[in-house]
């Protein structure tokens, strides 16, 4: 279990993560802020689709999404007080939703409307699974077994995704075909295509990855594979979401860093991975890709985080910064 971030001192959370970056053998490089991309890397056809769906376009997005967090009075509150519970900077959950409703779904005018949503998620009758094998039972499958040596929700979900792509995904395995498809989209969607996951778009899978942390420094009970109302409880609650985003954007931070890279004055970057997930599988690559001659010494941000480099003055005014 993580030891909550808020009950450690600041002095001494510098020291243990300074300590913690030196015995990986890394110089804690600091990743300036802005975009590293000079021009807008693509955006994927899908958010085209359905910006064109709801005959709107992405500024028309991104201008609702901005008005909704410059009247919520509330939300912009809440964003506040779980910025400081994970000791991050309050832009970055604004940037994960400013992304998140610019290039997905579009926000609604009422926040609190998605309370409904929550409460029909919860009272549904559904499980994760896949061609009727649950989540649970297929990740006993040997070739999980690995996975089992980590005892962060972190570490053992991210474990299992990346063992799905590279044992399962796309193949033929004892008779069986399994779908060129991500782990998440095989498991962890089991209503129809589209669906949404609430205010801050979350996964079950990204909100599985992150209990351990909402639960040891938010307090909130741990969520199971098992239990799979009560996860879409509180990834479709707009209070218990944006605390998700702050434990989600904290996680990709911390691993980061363990890696030896300081992502903390991007933006940008913490919304890159909000959008595209698997921090400690791409923070590996990155270290690799920079300890080898010639490699890639910094990390940039995709579509989604490049708008919220390229606005960002325009977003710390919202929060009065």
């Amino acid at each position: 279990m993580r030891t909550s971030l808020s009950k450690i001192p600041a002095l001494s959370l510098l020291v243990i993560l300074t300590l913690t970056s030196a015995c990986l053998g890394h110089e804690l490089v600091r990743v300036p802020p802005g975009n590293r991309n000079s021009v807008q890397p693509p955006i994927p056809n899908t958010s085209a689709l359905r910006a064109k769906a709801f005959d709107t376009t992405y500024e028309e997005k991104y201008q609702k999404i901005v008005g909704v967090l410059r009247e919520d009075k509330e939300l912009m509150a809440s964003i506040k007080k779980a910025a400081q519970t994970y000791q991050i900077d309050p832009i970055h959950i604004v940037g994960a939703l400013v992304g998140e409703h610019t290039y997905n779904i579009t926000i609604v005018n009422r926040v609190k409307s998605y309370y409904v949503k929550a409460l029909a998620y919860s009272q549904a009758d559904f499980k994760f699974s896949y061609k009727d094998v649950s989540v649970q039972s297929f990740v006993k499958k040997p070739e999980f077994a690995h996975c089992d040596a980590f005892t962060g929700s972190a570490e053992l979900w991210e474990c299992r995704d990346e063992t799905w792509d590279k044992s399962f995904r796309g193949r033929v395995i004892d008779g069986v075909t399994y779908d060129n498809m991500t782990f998440q989209r095989a498991f962890f969607q089991p209503f129809f295509a589209g669906q949404t996951f609430g205010l801050g778009q979350i996964s079950p899978l990204t909100a599985l990855e992150v209990t351990d942390l909402v639960h040891a420094t938010s307090g909130l009970p741990k969520l199971s594979a098992d239990d799979p109302q009560a996860i879409y409880r509180d990834i479709m609650d707009p209070e218990r979401s944006v605390v998700y985003i702050a434990a989600i954007v904290r996680d990709a931070i911390d691993a980061y860093r363990d890696e030896g890279f300081d992502i903390t004055d991007n933006p940008g970057l913490t919304a890159t991975l909000y959008n595209v997930g698997q921090p400690r599988r791409r923070a590996l690559a990155l270290r690799q890709a920079a300890d080898a001659p010639g490699g890639k010494k910094l990390p940039a941000e995709n579509y989604y985080g490049w708008l919220v480099n390229d606005r960002l003055s325009e977003l710390r005014a919202l929060l009065g910064q």
